[in-house]
């Protein structure tokens, strides 16, 4: 498959994952996830897809170094591979690692970003580093106008700071926040989602703090998500290969403090919020 999947699998793969059953564990979307291959993925395809199987996850969001991997996903996922398993691929400005470093001031990546977006299927760029002025380059607002034009979104790991500037490159554009900010704090968080609307959603991995060293839900953290549990998304972040290793236990510990919550706060966080974002692509 070199440019464009047939139509009919196309529509399967943006269907959205199935209900779920009363009697099987809380369902989720996996919203941070690699499939790294520099030049060969640790795991075999058929490793992680049974990864995903055990560990109930019903979709991901897929972002790979090179974009291979994701390719590799969607192929599975139009051949009838991945029974269950829906593939919202992003496109991942890097080619090897040394371009976390340098992507937002080379136009060989936005060149990369343009060929990629060819394929048909692409729903959103991203993860992507940026960390501070970094954002404010040309090639950085180029790319947000891009997605912005295409009705894409940025999946940005990034500081506040650099945040901001993507919104200022774009008032129009939409933004999944990896991490959440790492060091920012959850009343800002808090004020952040309130001043995006409809623009910019947390996506929780490596994210500290959002519980005590027993477990259990902090105040902060239980405040937030009553007043926005229609604003996160949860993921792996796959990065190396020792998180492949962890992938059960990163979810296990997810279902721990989702328990916590009403039941219809954990959903949407655990993987309504992803349908409700990444559901059938509008006609453009």
């Amino acid at each position: 498959m070199r440019a464009f999947l047939p139509i009919a699998a196309i529509a399967l793969l943006f269907a959205g994952p199935p209900a779920t059953r009363a009697d099987e564990p809380l369902e989720i979307f996996d919203a941070h996830m690699h499939y790294n291959q520099e030049p060969n993925p640790f795991y075999p395809l058929d490793k992680v897809l049974e990864l995903y199987r055990t560990n109930r996850i019903t979709g991901v969001l897929a972002t790979s170094r090179p974009n291979k991997g994701t390719h590799q996903l969607m192929e599975a996922a139009a051949a009838g591979k991945a029974p269950g398993l829906w593939v919202v691929p992003f496109i991942r400005p890097y080619r090897v690692r040394p371009d976390i470093q340098t992507w937002f001031n080379d136009p060989s990546i936005f060149e990369l970003i343009r060929e990629e977006y060819k394929r048909g299927y692409y729903r959103g760029i991203g993860e992507f580093h940026l960390y501070g002025k970094s954002a404010d380059t040309e090639w950085v607002k180029k790319a947000v106008d891009f997605a912005v034009e295409r009705n894409l979104f940025l999946h940005c790991h990034c500081d506040e700071e650099a945040l901001l500037i993507l919104f200022r490159h774009n008032a129009k554009a939409r933004i999944v926040w990896a991490h959440t900010g790492f060091s920012t704090d959850p009343k800002r968080v808090g004020k952040l989602l309130d001043e995006h609307k409809g623009a910019l959603w947390g996506e929780l991995s490596y994210r500290s703090g959002i519980t005590t060293g027993d477990g259990k839900l902090t105040g902060e953290w239980r405040a937030l998500f009553a007043k926005h549990s229609d604003r996160f998304l949860l993921g792996s972040d796959t990065w190396i290969n020792e998180r492949w290793f962890s992938y059960a236990a990163i979810f296990k510990s997810y279902r721990g403090w989702l328990a916590q919550l009403p039941p219809d706060q954990a959903k949407r966080i655990a993987s309504g919020n992803a349908v409700a974002i990444f559901g059938p692509r509008r006609t453009e």
